[in-house]
């Protein structure tokens, strides 16, 4: 068996930290090490699922607290281990008789109708009734595209050994940490109670093209200088798809536009943000004889003005 790593040390954070950066540490191994964005490599993906299973016991308090007291040792299952399920998820916990006896004696039933067994899944020889089956977390990387219009993701899942396809419905106005329940697609239980949830965390990809303030979003857009002069209509890309619209005559670099509604949605009201454009003036690096020539006499036009 491997040895595993301290969890804290797998998060890097302090023993001190809060949930909150417990949370945030989690993100960003996440987003770094999540399978989507390293196809086919192992490493990223061992990596992925120690962070998941990290995450997992440090971000519930009641577990953080068993951990903090026991270490790895209140979560072994026969040595094997205690985790497995693919990634983001992990399988029941079991306890030898000694630490079963101090733990109960510890908590006794502080952990609901099941007591502590209940709540790791390992169970005290049967004392209790059906157990409800471990929840998983997963999650799933999606594009700040697909946050403002909503989207569907079909994600594979290994529970009991079997395989299985699912097909999600991630909302408009999705954000970054955010978990979707899926019930009964968890671990089954051990004894014939019910299965537990899969608890999917949804994670949004950066996009260079876009900077995201709360529900606005920030873009720029290059312009011929002949259209900054004259005016003209110029395509501008949004989350919506390209739109187009009217440069006025005279329109000077770093001059912003707002594209009203065109940024992201508050999930679950008829609220949106907008999309602020700033122009940016493309000149021309080579130019013919003649072009210079009409600059030139513009130039000094403008000269005499």
């Amino acid at each position: 068996m491997s040895q595993k790593r301290d969890f804290y040390e797998v998060l890097g954070v302090d023993k001190s930290a809060d949930e909150d950066a417990i949370k945030k540490a989690y993100r960003i191994l996440a987003k770094k090490y999540h399978p989507d964005a390293n196809p086919g490599d192992k490493e990223a993906e061992e990596k992925f699922k120690e962070a998941s299973e990290a995450y997992e016991v440090l971000s519930d308090p009641k577990k953080r607290s068993v951990y903090d007291q026991f270490g790895m040792a209140a979560f072994e299952n026969g040595g094997d281990g205690g985790f497995g399920g693919g990634a983001g998820g992990y399988s029941s916990y079991g306890f030898s008789g000694d630490l079963n006896d101090i733990l109960e004696g510890l908590f006794g039933g502080g952990f609901g109708g099941g007591g502590f067994g209940s709540f790791f899944g390992g169970g005290f020889g049967g004392r209790r009734g059906p157990m409800r089956g471990r929840d998983v977390v997963a999650s799933v990387m999606i594009t700040l595209e697909e946050a403002a219009k909503g989207c569907e993701k079909v994600i594979n899942i290994r529970n009991a050994g079997n395989k299985e396809s699912l097909s999600v419905t991630i909302p408009a106005g999705m954000e970054s940490g955010r978990r979707i329940r899926l019930r009964g697609k968890g671990e089954p239980s051990p004894n014939g109670g019910e299965p537990g949830d899969i608890l999917l965390e949804v994670e949004i990809q950066e996009d260079d093209r876009f900077r995201r303030d709360g529900i606005d979003v920030y873009t720029i857009v290059r312009i011929p200088f002949t259209t900054a002069v004259f005016g003209g209509k110029v395509i501008m890309h949004t989350l919506y798809g390209d739109v187009e619209t009217n440069i006025k005559e005279g329109t000077q670099a770093g001059t912003q536009m707002r594209l009203k509604g065109k940024g992201l949605p508050v999930m679950g009201r008829n609220i949106y943000g907008d999309q602020y454009v700033t122009i940016e003036i493309e000149v021309p690096r080579k130019l013919s004889k003649k072009a210079k020539a009409k600059l030139q006499e513009f130039k000094e036009i403008l000269d005499k003005e």
